[in-house]
């Protein structure tokens, strides 16, 4: 598969935070044939390793989350679901909205929304809170509690869809993308010659606080760390100055929760492949699953890329493929770049 089909397709698999068994049992599917060893550990976390062979060699640890926000079943009142979030999920965004219930098989429902003729005033500038949100499935009290039990994980029913040029749109792009990147440099890197001994995580629970980050980076105990996620993307109505190019290519993290030497050496290598790239200033936390594994074991170097996203905790995500080609192609470049498993940094 090429990059666009594997973004399409591993967005396309239902995975809320807690309940990603389906894109793991993927993501490990495709990682086989890449790495010499590929395990899941007792948190769920998919994790590949690849030897180089060389006595001594550093470990080097490439990340992505592969979970997504997402709603869950507290009640259900006349037939009607009750439910609150998994993550982060703005509840404007909800009312009206169809989604699938994860249920064996899957069913379908809409979120209720109030038609517009019946509101006042008041009520039409108010937002509703989710726990106060129903999901109608058609069915009767009777027959809900019979097909969904509680605790069952819901997500939008939405699918990736091509814009024009060469962007998609879509659910779970966050963080499904860059997991599809990771596999496609690993697939350029096949057969190649490494000086550091690589391992890769696909993460789980990222949405509720960096939990697999944190019990799988400890596990592995890695020498260097490159985790890849989703940053915001401007357009019109967002804060230009915290922004970055959708098109601009890699986005690669500058400030306390990196390493210098990491990122200075990303810069390096993009300037050098000519690989289209753009500066993150972060003041503190990058947001990502970096700021635990930094602080993993002893301390570990950590860099962070990032792919520019428009509308992120939506099902109409935005990105476009020329960054991600962009990413991935830092990402084996850079792994080719270590020497000696030592970091070079100039």
């Amino acid at each position: 598969m090429d990059l666009k089909e594997t973004i399409i397709e591993l967005a396309s698999i239902a995975g809320p935070a807690g309940s990603e068994e389906a894109v793991t049992e993927r993501v490990k599917e495709l990682l086989e044939p890449l790495m010499d060893e590929v395990r899941l550990d007792n948190l769920g976390n998919v994790i590949g390793y690849r030897s180089c062979g060389k006595k001594g060699a550093k470990r080097l640890l490439i990340d992505a989350h592969i979970d997504e926000i997402g709603l869950i079943v507290t009640g259900i009142e006349e037939g009607f679901l009750k439910f609150s979030t998994i993550g982060r999920v703005d509840p404007l965004i909800l009312p009206a909205r169809q989604v699938k219930i994860l249920t064996d098989p899957p069913i379908y429902g809409v979120i209720c929304s109030m038609p517009v003729h019946a509101l006042t005033p008041a009520e039409m500038n108010k937002t509703t809170k989710p726990e106060d949100m129903y999901i109608d499935i058609g069915l009767n009290q009777e027959e809900a509690i019979k097909k969904v039990p509680l605790g069952t994980p819901i997500v939008p029913d939405a699918r990736v869809a091509s814009l024009q040029g060469d962007v998609l749109t879509g659910r779970a792009l966050d963080n499904r993308a860059c997991m599809a990147i990771i596999i496609d440099a690993l697939s350029a890197l096949k057969g190649k010659e490494l000086n550091v001994d690589l391992i890769v995580m696909a993460s789980v629970q990222e949405e509720l606080g960096h939990r697999g980050a944190m019990t799988g980076a400890f596990s592995v105990a890695p020498d260097y760390v490159l985790v890849l996620d989703v940053t915001h993307a401007k357009t019109p109505d967002y804060k230009k100055e915290k922004a970055l190019n959708i098109g601009g290519g890699a986005a690669i993290g500058v400030g306390p929760n990196v390493s210098r030497k990491l990122s200075d050496k990303l810069i390096a290598v993009s300037k050098e492949k000519g690989i289209s790239y753009q500066i993150e200033p972060m003041g503190g936390s990058s947001g990502t699953n970096a700021w635990v594994i930094q602080t993993s074991r002893e301390g570990v170097a950590t860099a962070v890329v990032s792919l520019p996203l428009k509308y992120m905790h939506t099902p109409v995500e935005t990105m476009k493929l020329s960054d991600a080609n962009a990413i991935s192609r830092l990402v084996s470049e850079f792994v080719l770049s270590m020497k000696g498993g030592e970091l070079d940094a100039n």
